[in-house]
């Protein structure tokens, strides 16, 4: 009875049924609903994503009864390989590579991450992972060790408490001479823990260095080499920032990708003073100053092109931290009708906003949000030989043929309201300042309007309807700005779902909750989820979409500021009565066609008001 459960539940399901960690109506239930599902889907990961298992109930099962399951079938048991890869992979092991284990077999052709094959790896043997760096490693220990057996065997001692086994990570556990030989030179028990294989050879390199008292470095390179190697990769993963970060015991590195933070790496703490004295040579920052923030600018030129970096140092209690933001400078420009923008919306965008020849357009969010980006697409979509365009940014981010372009420098006082006073002078159809920053360009932005300028500008507010505020904050008298505001574009990127991995996901109650809407209300929504993979580096996501809040000013809105309403009436007359659709319910509708997650609306936009149901925001957007 129970090898004919196994067979049709799976081994470790069946092993939670036998444990009365499930019961046999919920695995029932799961299995009805696998039997309903369009690709064939494990009954475990049918009875995680109902709630009946969670990851430490199968950790817990598996260390309980200490019941022997080969690698291949945990993985496809547990969703991370399907049948036809481990199929492949033994197919390799057996023409190709006989003398490989499958672990390595799957990780070499891409079958599998390696992360998540050690996260399986450690479920199946009960060995603990380890996220190696110098700091963890028990330096006395290691000097028993020749550096040349770590680098062989590839394993590190990490601890040896008193009357404990000596905690060693290994990069293959299973590897019986690496085993044989730590036990060796370190003497007494060991207990294995399990390492990623890269990260363990980058710490046994540093510590080669260190313990030579050669100058630290990474993957054989150099202070110089490191900082250079940092900014390529991020260059290559398209990330926009690089964040260096000094801790008590290490130097954390992490970039920021699709506009979410990610470790990227460690580095030993002794790398601080010559990273940061080498990335302040390359700006041009004081080297000698330790006690004040700074700030620099360095182009970094490279095989494929240029790139400037804008770098800030802030003084914190274990030293100075480090941000890099990158930008190119040939990036390319987007097509106006490419931005995400929904087809009504678009072309009440183009009509009302930016093809008329005079007022303001703003475009407003926080930093990160694509505003330059629109801003750029619509003045490569209106130029044309009839028209001059000038612009006064800070920096130039996009260097578009046929306008002229200014680059703001407070240094030898080129600020904005200087340029501004210049501008006017230039006989321009259209001007474009980088960003309204104070009540001086936001009023010099209106009066060009005034005298029959178009005006394109950038602003920091939280929606479309706190530009407005805003201006008024800015003591803007009201009457100018109704007469100069066309246009206020609110707008967000939000991360797109990984195509290689998605799959399609009900919407939880908490989060209909959190929206304030009812079932009825999605009707008719494909929303998605991604699940992790090698494509997306395991976050489920790639890519970014824009989300936008276009509001047009009419009749009644331009009324509604002269009288000075609340934000709150100027956003339901707007609603009412000016079309406007919000990013939270932009985003809902992106979410629904499985663009984007609920989560990714949940955790970046404001709801500043209850969505309308999904099938009026399709109506609405031309969906």
């Amino acid at each position: 009875m129970a090898n004919e459960k196994n067979s049709e539940y799976g081994e470790i399901a069946s092993l939670l049924l036998q444990s009365g960690m499930v019961t046999e109506k919920q695995v029932k239930h799961a299995e009805r609903i696998r039997a309903k599902l369009a690709t064939p889907t494990p009954l475990l990961n049918v009875l995680k994503e109902l709630g009946d298992v969670s990851d430490e109930m199968v950790r817990k099962v598996l260390l309980d009864t200490r019941l022997t399951i080969r690698i291949g079938e945990l993985l496809v048991e547990l969703g991370h390989l399907s049948e036809d890869d481990l199929n492949a992979a033994f197919n390799i092991q057996k023409e190709r590579e006989q003398d490989q284990r499958l672990g390595e077999i799957l990780i070499k052709y891409n079958f599998i991450d390696e992360k998540v094959f050690n996260r399986v790896l450690s479920l199946q043997l009960g060995f603990p992972l380890v996220d190696i760096n110098l700091s963890l490693v028990d330096k006395v220990l290691v000097g028993r060790v020749p550096m040349k057996t770590l680098v062989e065997h590839q394993f590190l001692p990490i601890k040896n408490g008193a009357g404990t086994a000596t905690l060693v990570a290994f990069a293959d556990p299973l590897n019986k001479k690496s085993v044989e030989t730590a036990q060796k030179y370190l003497g007494g028990q060991i207990s294995p823990a399990i390492s990623e294989k890269k990260a363990l050879n980058d710490t046994i390199k540093l510590l080669a260095n260190l313990m030579a008292g050669k100058t630290i470095n990474v993957d054989g390179k150099t202070v110089v080499g490191i900082v250079n190697s940092l900014i390529i990769t991020a260059i290559k993963e398209n990330c926009s920032d690089i964040h260096i970060e000094p801790m008590a015991d290490r130097v954390q590195i992490r970039f920021r990708e699709d506009g979410v933070l990610r470790h990227y790496k460690d580095l030993p703490r002794d790398i601080l003073p010559p990273l940061t004295s080498r990335l302040k040579i390359m700006c041009d920052a004081d080297i000698a100053e330790r006690r004040r923030h700074q700030g620099g600018r360095i182009l970094f030129e490279y095989d494929e092109g240029k790139v400037d970096i804008r770098v800030s140092f802030y003084v914190t209690v274990h030293g100075e931290k480090i941000v890099c933001r990158l930008l190119k400078q040939k990036r390319e420009l987007l097509d106006i009708h490419t931005i995400g923008m929904a087809p009504k919306m678009l072309a009440r965008f183009l009509e009302d906003a930016v093809y008329p020849p005079s007022g303001v357009l703003l475009v407003t969010g926080p930093t990160g949000s694509g505003k330059t980006s629109t801003v750029y697409s619509c003045i490569n979509h209106i130029k044309n030989p009839q028209i001059s365009i000038i612009t006064a940014e800070e920096p130039v981010e996009y260097v578009i043929d046929g306008i002229a372009q200014c680059s703001i420098d407070p240094s030898i006082n080129l600020t904005f309201e200087e340029t501004l006073r210049h501008i006017v002078r230039q006989d321009p159809d259209v001007i474009v300042i980088g960003e309204i920053r104070d009540s001086g360009s936001a009023e010099m932005a209106m009066q060009s309007a005034l005298t029959g300028h178009k005006v394109l500008s950038t602003f920091h507010t939280e929606d479309s309807i706190g530009g407005l505020i805003r201006l008024l904050n800015m003591d803007i008298a009201p009457f100018l700005i109704s007469s100069t505001v066309v246009s206020v574009l609110a707008q967000r990127l939000l991360r797109k779902v990984c195509d290689s991995c998605a799959k399609e996901t009900k919407i939880t109650p908490g989060q209909l909750q959190r929206l304030g809407l009812s079932p009825a209300d999605v009707q008719g929504a494909r929303f998605r989820k991604g699940r992790g993979c090698t494509d997306c580096k395991q976050t489920g996501y790639k890519g970014r979409v824009g989300v936008f809040e276009l509001l047009v000013l009419n009749e009644l809105v331009r009324s509604a500021i002269l009288d000075q309403k609340t934000s709150y009436e100027i956003r339901q007359i707007s609603v009412e009565h000016s079309g406007l659709v919000t990013l939270l319910e932009d985003g809902l509708v992106k979410a629904a066609a499985g663009i984007t997650s609920i989560e990714e609306i949940l955790r970046c936009l404001p709801k500043l008001s209850k969505p309308r149901p999904l099938m009026e925001l399709r109506r609405l957007c031309g969906e």
